[in-house]
């Protein structure tokens, strides 16, 4: 429900993206008003969270007040964004999350960066990072218990939209890095299928499995963010006349799952079939639930190049862990890179034969609830497949597990089904919301 413009600057940070938006299209809110509500939150919770890397109160004013006194720019018009600290800024420094770009000002835009401004969005600043989008994490918490680890690597967007800072922010994924944190924070991220948003300007690390993606607090908050992305407004329909055919799938490493995970999961499928949707079991082939393995050595052999200029000149500003997955990404020969190509090829088909007897797959979004510490963001098991397949996936919160903190389930898409995708999970979403 929208809320009117009336209301205090607290309840302003309430709102999602697409309620937001409503609001600023029809100048029932201005974006100076829904900015100065973020900042207020940001200098309540950043202490504890720090979700930010930089970010400029100043600017953004400045800006929010010329799209308040001119035309309506674009469907994201006024709305406050948050910016993995991946993606090149013109206004910002670009880090990577690496000591080695501290000083590092980039000269222009990513084109994903770029094309939100030119929708309209306000670019608050940039989210902290992980090292090049790995696993040596920043200082971010979690924003239901800041001990626990928001996930990664986009931790500072996740923790951002999660902690009420701003409606939305851009992250990506090459194993987990949407999904995971999304779960962790109790939101919604949505990877689209691999290739849809252009990554030129945003530090690569493995080639054939980086896809930008988003956070917001609803289906239809993340649809409307990377539909401008992918310059595909037909996203945000999100047609839902057709009861979903579910495959509910506990993949191999179902005894990875806590048991919160495993009774929130179970939870989930038997409200969703008594909603109506039509559910089938599925179990995944052998040669299917190998590609986790796949898939670390696909980008540990990727990422051996990506970074090739850091590994060659700056080795000792490389974390210990990074070192050690480039060592093993130059072991695997490009015979076996073909392989890994051959062998993901087979297991697409096969997935994608699958989806003619469901619409989309469940699974579980991450192994439970966030990591206590800040030492490591949690492990990317429950997407590594989905990844290196290239489909579409997002993370819908349901509940709560014994620690207080978010647990979450995947749906999951076949690859190029971006618009019916998002429009089952809007489904999916209201109907455990009823």
């Amino acid at each position: 429900m929208d809320f009117a413009v009336t209301h205090t600057a607290p309840d302003l940070t309430r709102l999602t993206a697409s309620a937001a938006a409503r609001l600023l299209q029809r100048r029932e809110l201005t974006a100076l008003a829904l900015l100065d509500a973020c900042i207020e939150r940001i200098e309540a919770r950043e202490p504890e969270l720090q979700a930010w890397r930089h970010y400029d109160a100043d600017g953004a004013r400045a800006l929010a007040r010329q799209l308040d006194g001119g035309p309506i720019r674009g469907p994201l018009h006024g709305l406050p964004l948050g910016v993995k600290d991946l993606f090149d800024t013109r206004d910002f420094p670009s880090a990577y999350g690496s000591p080695i770009y501290q000083a590092h000002r980039p000269a222009h835009d990513a084109a994903a960066v770029a094309l939100c401004r030119d929708a309209g969005a306000i670019v608050l600043g940039k989210t902290v990072t992980t090292e090049f989008a790995t696993f040596t994490p920043g200082p971010t918490g979690n924003p239901h218990n800041p001990a626990h680890t928001p996930g990664g690597s986009s931790s500072g967007s996740a923790a951002a939209v999660g902690a009420h800072m701003v409606p939305l922010a851009l992250g990506t994924q090459t194993a987990a890095s949407v999904i995971r944190p999304a779960a962790y924070c109790g939101i919604v991220g949505f990877k689209p299928s691999f290739g849809l948003i252009p990554r030129a300007g945003i530090k690569s690390l493995s080639e054939s499995l980086d896809t930008v993606g988003g956070f917001g607090r609803c289906v239809e908050d993340v649809a409307l963010l990377t539909s401008v992305m992918a310059n595909a407004p037909q996203w945000r329909q999100l047609p839902t006349d057709r009861k979903p055919r579910i495959g509910v799938c506990r993949t191999a490493f179902w005894d990875r799952a806590s048991p919160a995970a495993q009774a929130a999961f179970h939870d989930a499928v038997q409200r969703l079939t008594a909603q109506g949707a039509h559910v089938v079991d599925v179990t995944l082939s052998d040669a299917v639930a190998t590609l986790a393995d796949v898939h670390d050595e696909v980008m540990s052999a990727e990422a051996f190049k990506a970074l090739a200029d850091e590994r060659l000149n700056h080795p000792d500003l490389l974390s210990e862990r990074l070192q050690a997955m480039l060592e093993r990404g130059g072991q695997i020969s490009f015979e076996q890179s073909l392989q890994h190509r051959a062998h993901v090829a087979s297991a697409r088909h096969q997935v994608g034969r699958g989806f003619a007897d469901y619409d989309v797959l469940l699974t579980p979004s991450a192994c439970g609830e966030a990591e206590l510490g800040l030492e490591r963001t949690g492990d990317p098991l429950f997407s590594r497949i989905w990844s290196l397949l290239g489909l579409p996936s997002l993370n819908l919160p349901v509940g709560f597990g014994p620690q207080g903190l978010p647990l979450g389930i995947q749906v999951i898409g076949p690859v190029m089904s971006d618009t019916a995708t998002l429009g089952f999970a809007h489904w999916i979403e209201r109907s455990l919301a009823s």
